[in-house]
């Protein structure tokens, strides 16, 4: 130990401190070898050795609290007796004196992107070593010259506990004697540029409250689980074939307790449960709920991809969140950003001293819409990050699928981007090759776990989002038709006057309907910045506003594909979402908001008795058009089939506020047709304009079909008929 060592030592940027300090042979290791025993311990006054044979004084090698203890013989499992300097002496164990713990091999996978479950290398984890607890720890920093573990239990002292450095740029260090709940992060010196700086863990299982920003050690083991029916059913289900009703929910903003307070995750395991199981929807989505920084980002510019947000509570408490919502019958999907991620200094931006997991051309790493960077696909170690993120929630939380957040921004290389903002791939294209191939493997990954589904926001035509791999898809098990709310929302928003020149917007979809695997969304982005929430969008007073909400979400049900509404939508909230108030649950307290929440839960009922609305949602045997030509009327109708054909049920829709009167409709059978929904019901606040609840065919020829309906439809009324036998 040169007096250089110790200075670098001292100075906190020695590379290689196990090299220093513990037990070290000082004659190279002969059967008569003696020891030596080295700790640095600025805190202290004195220092001993403390072995099974005696106590040894240690001299003071540094003024800054380098000390030296000779043995003649190896001290085994010693401890260190530490003096401060107000007297006060405290027996501790020397984290020098352990060996590596991180296998080779798992190092190798690391490096050759292929540890999927990297979560249990990688991070802060409480283990027990020759006896003794502790945490080891484990992070990736290949440029670094030193990695340091500072926390409460060393003062945020850089110097303190320096990591060992291992294959592949990961530094690992066992630290006795520290427990769950304990507030960490790793000082990074890099070998470039003179840069350092404390980050947190990205590994790390929780995080302090923001604004605060360290990790926190936590044993995420602890919950005992209650799922193991809902993980057994959900494993034999295909859920292309079952409905699927998502209520979209923030967290922070669905309920809010006393004081404008957040309620807790055990909090929302009563309240949120009771009312999605109330409402008859088949899953909660949760927009992202990994640590973040800024609550304006809405969780979608995350720093901590393991850590559930401490807003809400520990990770104990969002197990118990998940695990009410299962054993209540109600699925959990979790939107997941791997995307993009924030510039702030303690998270993975610029984690080492150079651009580790982002790229270092901003051509390629940033996206200067969003202030954020993004992701180096093809670099293994940061796709090992992502993958085994996505299943350590779907394998340690229990989530049952994972909404991809902003894909199109993933796939293509140019994406809001000018001329010369890019760079082209090998083939001189705009695809993004290596992050193609991630989105490939992650879907290959997701699907392993039983009952798992994947779910792209992805704005584009780019082909084959939700083919299989196999096929030379994406993988994806299902994708937002962005198209059709977009077509949907503007046509719902003109006045009904206008509605016949964009009747193309209500048809449309249905060229592409059966392209992918889609799902219906009116989403969170929908109601916010401007573009006012879905009552707000609707023309007219508010009898008409409502009526159209009504025949909006009912033509919604009735059209191919899953569905999504944002919390708030189903009682029609006239403000845009605010994420730092609640929703407007006082509302509920006037006649057209209360009904139009009833509708929705009748909605919700009827999707889920009929499999004519969710068997055969993604090839066009699952729908039949009646007519979509009334163009002067806005009227359109049409069939839709279960597996069995011979189950269907025919919806007519009229948007206009004009009641129409003996309105003939071509139907396939004869008989009598149950009105089974009425969105014009005086219980949804509709005029009770119907059929009485019952029509009889005739065998007058219409619409190219032997038998017709006569009916009278409701202003802005969406009927539903169901063929009986009486």
């Amino acid at each position: 130990m040169t007096s250089q060592e110790i200075e670098a030592l001292v100075g906190g940027y020695h590379g290689d401190p196990f090299r220093i300090l513990g037990p070290h042979a000082v004659n190279g290791g002969r059967e008569d070898s003696r020891w030596e025993v080295r700790a640095f311990l600025p805190q202290a006054a004195a220092v001993e050795v403390v072995t099974s044979w005696g106590r040894f004084p240690m001299k003071r090698r540094h003024p800054q609290g380098v000390f030296t203890a000779r043995l003649d013989r190896h001290p085994g499992a010693y401890r260190l007796r530490v003096t401060g300097h107000e007297g006060t002496a405290v027996e501790q164990e020397d984290p020098y004196r352990f060996g590596p713990l991180l296998t080779d091999f798992e190092l190798h996978l690391h490096g050759e992107g292929t540890l999927y479950e990297a979560y249990k290398t990688l991070g802060a984890h409480l283990v027990e070593v020759e006896g003794v607890r502790g945490v080891r720890f484990g992070v990736w920093a290949p440029n670094a010259a030193t990695v340091s573990v500072v926390g409460d239990f060393n003062h945020w002292d850089a110097r303190r506990h320096p990591m060992r450095q291992r294959n592949g740029g990961v530094w690992e260090i066992f630290i006795p004697e520290i427990g769950e709940g304990m507030p960490y992060k790793y000082h990074v010196r890099s070998r470039f540029r003179g840069y350092e700086q404390m980050k947190a863990d990205p590994y790390a299982f929780a995080a302090e409250m923001p604004p605060k920003s360290a990790s926190v050690v936590w044993d995420i083991d602890k919950h005992q689980w209650n799922d193991a029916d809902w993980l057994a059913r959900r494993a034999e289900r295909d859920w292309l074939r079952e409905p699927v009703s998502v209520y979209e929910v923030h967290l922070g903003s669905w309920m809010r307790g006393p004081n404008n307070r957040w309620l807790n995750y055990r909090e929302l395991a009563d309240s949120l449960v009771a009312y999605v199981t109330k409402m008859g929807y088949t899953h909660i989505e949760l927009l992202p709920v990994m640590e973040h920084p800024f609550s304006g980002s809405w969780g979608y510019q995350v720093i901590g991809y393991f850590a559930p947000t401490a807003r809400f509570g520990t990770p104990d408490d969002f197990m118990y969140f998940i695990d009410r919502c299962h054993q209540a019958g109600i699925g959990v999907i979790v939107d997941w950003v791997p995307g993009h991620f924030p510039k702030d200094a303690h998270g993975l931006a610029w984690f080492d001293g150079t651009a580790l997991y982002e790229h270092e051309d901003p051509r390629k790493g940033e996206h200067r819409d969003w202030g954020t960077l993004i992701f180096n696909y093809g670099r293994n170690e940061v796709r090992n990050f992502l993958l085994s993120n996505a299943l350590f929630w779907l394998k340690h939380y229990h989530i049952d699928g994972l909404r991809v957040d902003a894909v199109a921004s993933m796939l293509y290389l140019d994406y809001s981007r000018q001329d010369g903002e890019w760079v082209p791939n090998i083939h001189g294209g705009n695809e993004n090759l290596e992050a193609i191939d991630f989105l490939k493997r992650f879907n290959e990954l997701a699907h392993k776990v039983p009952g798992a589904v994947t779910v792209a926001e992805e704005s584009t035509a780019f082909p084959g989002v939700t083919r299989p791999v196999y096929l030379g898809g994406l993988g994806f098990t299902m994708k937002w038709n962005m198209g059709w709310m977009h077509d949907m929302l503007d046509y719902f928003s003109r006045d009904p006057i206008f509605r016949k020149f964009h009747h193309n917007n209500i048809t449309f979809s249905l060229l592409y309907a059966f392209s992918e695997n889609f799902v219906l969304p009116i989403s969170h982005d929908e109601v916010v910045h401007g573009k006012r929430s879905l009552i707000s969008k609707m023309p007219g007073d508010e009898w008409q506003r409502f009526a159209n909400v009504r025949a909006f979400l009912a033509y919604m049900y009735g059209h191919p594909g899953k569905k999504l509404l944002f919390q708030g939508q189903e009682i029609g909230q006239y403000e845009e979402w605010n994420y730092e108030v609640s929703t407007r649950w006082d509302l509920l307290s006037y006649d057209y908001h209360r009904k139009l929440q009833a509708f929705v839960k009748e909605l919700n009922r009827l999707y889920r008795s009929e499999p004519a609305l969710y068997q055969v949602d993604f090839h066009h045997s699952g729908f039949e058009w009646i007519d979509f030509h009334d163009v002067e009327g806005s009227v359109i109708s049409f069939l839709r089939r279960a597996e069995d054909p011979a189950e269907w049920l025919l919806f007519v829709c009229n948007f206009t506020p004009v009641p129409r009167q003996d309105y003939r409709v071509g139907v396939p059978e004869p008989g009598f047709y149950e009105e089974i929904l009425n969105s014009d019901s005086e219980y949804f606040g509709g005029s009770n304009v119907g059929n009485g609840g019952l029509v009889v065919s005739e065998e007058t020829p219409w619409h190219g079909r032997a038998y017709s309906v006569c009916l009278t439809l409701p202003p802005l009324g969406v009927l539903v008929f169901k063929k009986r036998d009486v």
